[in-house]
């Protein structure tokens, strides 16, 4: 029986980008694109934040599966990740399971940082409720290791 580091160390599946979002100014509205360029120390560019370096929040992702999810405790039908104002929405890996490793997307390796919990901001967007609609499923934040280019359908792999 494997132990529980030896499961956590022992991660077999292998995702795909789903969907690739940047937004030009804060606040602005989330524009899909098919491949964005991502740079060592700040992130995607094009993308508002990437002129920051934001540090540890360079790049953050939501889980593709776990969006039905939110609309279903919204009582949506369905809910775009532009809504969450996620960079990469990912589908086939767990997001959570690349805690403490490095991963790689296309040509670029990245380094899951922590988890992004969702802001006030989903009360707006959602309406009452929204907050907690996603409390769980808000997705991660990575740092960029090695720059490249990120598309859409590329292979999520841990490293």
């Amino acid at each position: 029986m494997p132990t529980v580091a030896e499961l956590l160390n022992s991660l077999h599946q292998v995702g795909r980008v789903e969907w690739i979002g940047l937004s030009a100014e804060r606040r602005g509205t989330i524009t899909p694109v098919t491949e964005a360029t991502v740079r060592i120390g700040t992130g995607l560019d094009g993308d508002h934040h990437s002129p920051t370096g934001r540090g540890k929040r360079q790049v953050t992702f939501i889980q593709w599966e776990h969006l039905p999810v939110i609309a279903s405790l919204l009582g949506r039908e369905s809910v775009g990740p532009e809504l969450l104002r996620r960079n990469i929405a990912v589908s086939g890996i767990n997001l959570l399971a690349l805690k403490d490793r490095h991963f790689r997307i296309g040509e670029t390796l990245l380094e899951y940082t922590g988890q992004c919990h969702p802001c006030s901001r989903m009360e707006e967007t959602f309406g009452p409720g929204g907050y907690n609609a996603v409390r769980g499923h808000g997705g991660i934040t990575a740092r960029v290791i090695q720059a490249g280019t990120v598309r859409v359908g590329d292979v999520v792999r841990a490293e």
